[in-house]
């Protein structure tokens, strides 16, 4: 009987036909004609009512089936689908209210997907989710409302599926830009085509020549021995070292549309990382705040993207003021080889910024250092604002003077020759990419 009564709902439209029916007995006791009316509307009301209880439990078979299937992981930032099946097993069209109990990450209060499906069909739904928070998600049971075309009553089916999912760094946006590095399609996404300008380059092979080759490159020897002109063919130097060195300081939990740039940082550390080892580079991953969290050596073995994405997973601020102190210790004692180290982090002012120059400029004088951070771009639309009282010229006046700081922070790097990216949270992979790109073409490495 509680199994039953969990399962037994009435519909809205039986509660406003009853309505209806008890108006026309009130306005009988005035006018008698209506008494009639409504004692034949309650005769229908009772026989559809009883007509629709047998078409949704004549039989104790399941009729209706529901699957929901998941992908193993979610991917932290995006869009993520996640589909829904559903048969319908009745002889007839029923309506269906499809409540999925999805994350409490989402705080979706009223989530309801709203179908009509045929006799004897099978459909299949998708909806979608965009987490903002990196960590596991549970999914619970999926509720399922049936009601018929009279649609007096509605029988609830429940689905156990409760499942846990992960959310793990972009990595939909990692094999993004993968696919695009692959195919040379890169400028399609923003990234800018190149001059290479460096001779830092080791041989590849000898091979036939075609027109536009370089007159420089042919191989004497080699086209004496086969009676054809052969030219030696160079590619950019492998194996060198790129690390993604990720703070993770309070100043990195500032929110930019929902996501923090800690996870900005994060999920532009997963695809330089995978664009580093297409162009059979090594990459490598620090993460640091108030002492040095992890350190995943530079390498190109299989399992190094699946390394640094478990590390990456885990990592999270305790909103500690970062020391790029035990960070220079960290990289002297491990990375051993000249490397190009992008920095993420984030710098409010100039002051902040020369209270760490200090250690850029030590790690500068073995590494290429490339320090990361990021525009404050609610204070670049107060500039842009038009003032209307005095109390918005001040508000703008110290939104210009902190902007005009931020470019300072780039001048004072460049002087002490260290590379830098002042960067929009959501041009980060790209400008990143760009960068990297750059360093490899000039042969700073």
């Amino acid at each position: 009987m509680k199994q039953f009564l969990r399962s037994f709902y009435l519909d809205n439209r039986f509660y406003l036909v009853a309505t209806g029916a008890a108006f026309g007995f009130l306005l009988g006791h005035f006018f008698p004609p209506f008494y009639g009316v409504a004692k034949i509307m309650l005769i229908a009301i009772v026989a559809l009512f009883v007509l629709d209880f047998l078409l949704l439990y004549n039989r104790a078979k399941t009729r209706i089936g529901i699957q929901r299937e998941t992908p193993e992981r979610l991917s932290n930032g995006d869009v993520n689908n996640i589909r829904i099946s559903v048969k319908n097993n009745f002889p007839f069209t029923v309506k269906l209210n499809i409540i999925d109990e999805i994350p409490h990450q989402f705080q979706k209060r009223d989530f309801v997907i709203k179908r009509k499906l045929k006799a004897n069909t099978e459909h299949n739904l998708v909806y979608t989710l965009r987490p903002v928070e990196r960590g596991e998600y549970h999914f619970g049971n999926t509720n399922v409302y049936v009601s018929s075309s009279i649609s007096f009553i509605q029988r609830r089916y429940i689905f156990y599926s409760e499942k846990p999912v992960p959310v793990y760094p972009s990595y939909i946006q990692m094999r993004k830009y993968e696919l695009m590095a692959i195919s040379n399609r890169l400028t399609e996404a923003g990234v800018k085509k190149i001059r290479k300008i460096s001779t830092n380059n080791e041989f590849d092979r000898i091979r036939k020549y075609v027109t536009g080759d370089d007159f420089r490159t042919i191989n004497w020897k080699a086209t004496a021995r086969k009676t054809e002109v052969m030219v030696n063919q160079y590619q950019d130097e492998k194996a060198q070292r790129v690390y993604s060195i990720i703070d993770m300081g309070r100043s990195m939990k500032m929110p930019f549309e929902e996501l923090s740039l800690l996870d900005y940082a994060i999920n532009a550390a997963l695809v330089i990382s995978n664009i580093a080892m297409i162009k059979h580079d090594k990459a490598g991953l620090i993460t640091f705040c108030k002492k040095v969290e992890s350190i995943v050596p530079a390498d190109r073995k299989k399992l190094q993207m699946n390394t640094i994405m478990d590390v990456l997973y885990k990592a999270d601020t305790d909103f500690s003021e970062s020391n790029l102190e035990v960070l220079y210790s960290a990289v002297k004692q491990n990375v051993n080889q000249r490397s190009l180290l992008l920095v993420y982090t984030n710098f409010e002012g100039l002051s902040s910024m020369q209270r760490q120059l200090r250690y850029f400029k030590l790690l500068a004088k073995s590494h290429i250092v490339v320090v990361i951070f990021f525009e404050n771009t609610e204070l670049s639309q107060i500039t842009k604002n038009r003032p209307a009282s005095v109390e918005d010229i001040y508000i703008k006046t110290i939104a210009e003077k902190l902007a005009y700081e931020k470019k300072q922070i780039v001048f004072e790097l460049k002087k002490h020759g260290i590379h830098s990216i002042l960067t929009e949270p959501e041009l980060l992979t790209v400008n990143t990419i760009n960068k990297y790109l750059e360093i490899k073409a000039k042969g700073l490495l």
